[in-house]
């Protein structure tokens, strides 16, 4: 166990410096940096109003259907096209460890991203009177960290899904803007009996609620089943392979 333990983290600690030494990993931190920082000073510092970092939280969970696809698009295509892939499967550590290790990779990678954005909270603390209530903005980045495990297990399985790259990126964007957009604007077009239902899978709804400072067990519970069930069809999907 404690092997198998090991040679996961190992694969973790690969996957998170592997994007490090690649371009494509510092273009993807320099963009949401960029993008992010512009929001930040648009939407949480506004002369006037009471500083708030809720639409900062909710701009970010967008920006996500763009930079977890950039992330994740590699975890698996990229061993297939180097046909690297089958060596990894025999390994020991096996096809959950294999999905786990490069899954915690990524999402390490992601917490290095958003780790900068923590001199957002202390300029609006700076800058901002009254200073900002420290609830929501704990909230607003477990919500993300929640979301980007939930995006992220997604992209692992488009990406164990095809050797491109490319693929796995568009097949992972489409998936999240269907994910994130269909259930807010469908709600007032569908028969009463499924509002209900498309409220329960409305990531944006859960988000807000993250940003008022509302930790809602039920919202937790969703993005996390919603991560495991994806990393399980990932693992499904590479575990297929060995039977092609």
């Amino acid at each position: 166990m404690r092997g198998g333990t090991g040679r996961t983290v190992a694969i973790a600690k690969r996957e998170c410096s592997s994007f490090f030494r690649l371009p494509v990993g510092w273009v993807v931190i320099a963009l949401f940096l960029l993008v992010s920082a512009g929001t930040f000073w648009r939407v949480a510092i506004t002369p006037g109003q009471i500083a708030s970092m809720r639409d900062f939280f909710q701009f970010t969970t967008f920006l996500l259907i763009v930079i977890a696809p950039a992330i994740s698009m590699r975890l698996f295509s990229e061993e297939m096209r180097t046909r690297s892939l089958e060596s990894l499967m025999t390994a020991p550590v096996g096809d959950a460890g294999l999905i786990a290790g490069k899954f915690f990779g990524a999402v390490l990678f992601l917490l290095l991203m958003l780790l900068p954005t923590g001199a957002y909270v202390g300029l609006l603390y700076v800058l901002a009177d009254p200073a900002p209530d420290p609830g929501p903005i704990v909230a607003g980045y477990l919500s993300l960290l929640l979301v980007g495990c939930l995006y992220l297990a997604i992209g692992t399985l488009g990406s164990s899904m095809t050797s491109s790259q490319t693929l796995a990126f568009l097949g992972t964007f489409l998936g999240l803007l269907v994910l994130l957009l269909v259930p807010t604007m469908a709600i007032d077009h569908v028969p009463g009996w499924m509002a209900p239902v498309l409220g329960e899978i409305s990531v944006i709804r859960r988000v807000d609620d993250f940003g008022k400072g509302v930790v809602d067990l039920a919202h937790v519970v969703f993005f996390l089943s919603g991560t495991v069930l994806f990393l399980v069809l990932a693992y499904l999907s590479i575990n297929s392979r060995r039977w092609r």
